[in-house]
């Protein structure tokens, strides 16, 4: 990649460079946008093979959570450079492995949201205004997109329960963090991701987050009977622990609607342990501890 890519924060400009400058490197890449945002960026997806009933990875859901988008722009190259040098990644032949599979990667889902966490209200356009006085003239520490709904509250999968928690936590309007809006699937960034796992009949998903350490696998009675292994599999080659969200973070994820519509495997991976943002820095332990737990995700 790009000198200093992986050495800071991902800037919507910079995503897409990288997305052009691995498309140049490796013709054989899919690259496209499934959507855009409230603010009109491209949300782009990165396929390899045919994606059709590929394994979905996504990250940058959060704005906060941008070293996800990093994460995944890192695994993507390696993938495709492992492919076309035959070199194998982690002991596994990615030629071989990818003949009859297919991925697809969502680096940034919200580039609105990262853009606004990294340099403030004055990225947020015509809702400068609304950001500046949403974050108490601090947006460093926003996780929705721009217009103050928090992504992973937004999607149909125990709504209504998800609103009566958010009223009890006090998230009752849009702001940086925790309302997921007065219906699901409200916002763009929202149905684009829906629209391209229908589209692709998408086989499972791994949504990215930070942070904890954690994986969670479960959500109601949909939740298929294999995801408990794949599951336990995750977490033995990360040394994560399997985990339960509470609270808000109960209903309305991504996660959540992939389980409970499809009744297919997803998982959410909780990269990294500290404080969000968590540090550049800690890009490359953290991928190199879970790279073999990427790879096998593909396998799964």
């Amino acid at each position: 990649m790009f000198d200093g890519f992986y050495r800071e924060p991902p800037s919507y400009d910079n995503i897409r460079r990288a997305v052009c400058e691995l498309k140049e490197r490796f013709p054989f890449l899919k690259t496209f946008p499934i959507g855009k945002s409230v603010l009109g960026r491209s949300i782009y997806a990165l396929g390899i093979g045919d994606v059709y009933r590929g394994t979905l990875f996504v990250g940058g859901v959060h704005g906060m959570e941008w070293l996800t988008t990093l994460l995944l722009f890192r695994f993507c190259e390696d993938i495709l450079s492992a492919m076309t040098t035959g070199e194998p990644l982690a002991d596994i032949d990615m030629a071989r492995t990818l003949e009859n599979r297919s991925i697809a990667i969502i680096p940034c889902l919200n580039p609105d949201g990262v853009e606004i966490s990294l340099h403030g209200a004055e990225s947020a356009g015509q809702l400068c205004a609304f950001v500046e006085k949403a974050s108490g003239g601090d947006a460093s520490r926003w996780q929705a997109n721009a217009r103050g709904i928090d992504l992973n509250h937004n999607f149909d999968a125990g709504f209504p329960q998800l609103k009566e928690l958010e009223e009890q936590a006090g998230f009752t309007s849009p702001g940086p963090t925790r309302y997921g809006g007065t219906a699901p699937h409200s916002e763009p960034e929202t149905r684009s991701l829906v629209n391209f796992c229908c589209a692709f009949d998408l086989r499972q998903a791994y949504a990215f987050h930070s942070q904890g350490e954690e994986i969670y696998y479960r959500y109601g009675p949909h939740t298929p009977v294999r995801s408990q292994l794949m599951a336990q599999v995750l977490a033995s080659a990360s040394g994560y622990k399997l985990a339960s969200p509470e609270g808000t973070a109960s209903h309305g994820g991504f996660k959540d609607w992939f389980i409970d519509c499809l009744h297919r495997p997803a998982f959410t991976i909780e990269i990294g342990r500290g404080k969000n943002p968590l540090p550049v820095e800690e890009l490359e332990p953290i991928y190199a501890r879970l790279l073999e737990m990427m790879l096998i995700s593909i396998l799964l």
